[in-house]
């Protein structure tokens, strides 16, 4: 279910004009983050991504469920990839949510602050 909802969300986005540079990246060890998708935005904004799918909108929905910890293990994970880069890009955090009715987009549904 979660392989079909990330192609579903990866779909959607490529559509919205983004590219995708990364797929399921991991931090090495235990404890570290994962990161569902990396996308280039036109702008040139890399655009760490978190797809989420919940079979009802009961308990807040999809969207509800990136939490605190969800999101410094995301934070994490893209600490680590851009420290591979020459020169971090201009970067912010989405969250697709496939559910029922269709596919949300909440761009810059949280920071690394």
């Amino acid at each position: 279910m979660g392989d079909a909802a990330e192609e579903e969300a990866l779909r959607y986005l490529l559509k919205q004009g983004l590219r995708m540079l990364s797929r399921n990246y991991r931090t090495p060890g235990r404890g570290g983050g994962e990161i569902d998708l990396i996308m280039h935005a036109p702008d040139g904004t890399t655009v760490f991504v978190e797809v989420r799918r919940r079979a009802s909108n009961r308990h807040g929905g999809a969207a509800a469920s990136v939490g605190g910890i969800k999101q410094r293990r995301i934070i994490f994970a893209a600490r680590h990839y851009l420290m591979r880069l020459r020169e971090p890009p201009p970067c912010r955090f989405d969250v697709v949510v496939v559910e029922p009715d269709g596919v949300q987009w909440l761009q810059a549904a949280f920071d690394a602050s």
